[in-house]
């Protein structure tokens, strides 16, 4: 992790980004003299849960993945976090520690922003209030989503609604088809890496999808979403 100064040919000045379009001028500038860029290689913590959250993370380059931490190192993935998504949101809502870690997938940059400037622009911009509330809810139901896969589902069920999940992303970001390991789709559905392997392999055997190395191609993504259905 590094900061990245101004005068460096990676910085990125401007936050004229689509979830700040509701800002004013002058709030703008809030943001802009409160925030400073930070490069993380891959493999590197951008949060760390329990960890004190004086401010949450703008990503504006490379992908990371938010996971939960548990006893004897388990790890559990929750989310991809894609450029122009806010990390640890949860802290500008009454939040002293992280929830998650969230760790680099790639190179990745992101403005540090004082959470303080963020809820100050939240109750006196409605407009960006009601952006963040919208992004803030979307996480939470995306969780419980997860946590009733987690509960309901057969392994089946989990690995093909993981698979969904991940290509969807894939859609919009097809170099990150290939950057997860098998133990990484195995802690998106909260299986051993063992059943995981077996499992794609028995879906491909079914010409539901197709293995390349550490691709996975969907071939057949109706079927998919059955057995997802069915649990």
């Amino acid at each position: 992790m590094k900061r990245v100064p101004q005068d460096d040919k990676e910085y990125i000045c401007d936050i004229d980004l689509p979830c700040f379009n509701y800002l004013e001028r002058d709030e703008i500038e809030i943001i802009r003299s409160g925030k400073t860029q930070i490069a993380f290689k891959k493999g590197e913590n951008l949060t760390k849960q329990g960890a004190f959250s004086s401010y949450l993370l703008f990503l504006v380059k490379g992908f990371a993945v938010e996971q939960l931490e548990g006893e004897n190192n388990k790890k559990f993935n929750l989310k991809i976090v894609t450029p122009g998504e806010f990390i640890g949101l949860s802290s500008v809502f009454d939040k002293v520690k992280y929830d998650y870690t969230t760790v680099a997938l790639s190179d990745c940059q992101a403005f540090l922003i004082e959470k303080e400037s963020i809820a100050g622009l939240i109750k006196k911009n409605g407009g960006f209030g009601y952006n963040i509330t919208r992004r803030y809810c979307k996480q939470n139901s995306s969780l419980f989503g997860t946590v009733s896969a987690l509960t309901f589902r057969q392994i089946s069920g989990k690995l093909a609604g993981a698979l969904l999940y991940l290509n969807d992303i894939y859609k919009s970001y097809p170099e990150l088809n290939g950057t997860l390991t098998r133990r990484d789709i195995a802690s998106f559905c909260g299986i051993s890496e063992e059943n995981c392997v077996r499992e794609l392999k028995s879906m491909e055997s079914s010409s539901l999808i197709k293995l390349e190395g550490k691709r996975v191609l969907i071939l057949n993504e109706s079927s998919l979403n059955n057995i997802k259905e069915r649990g």
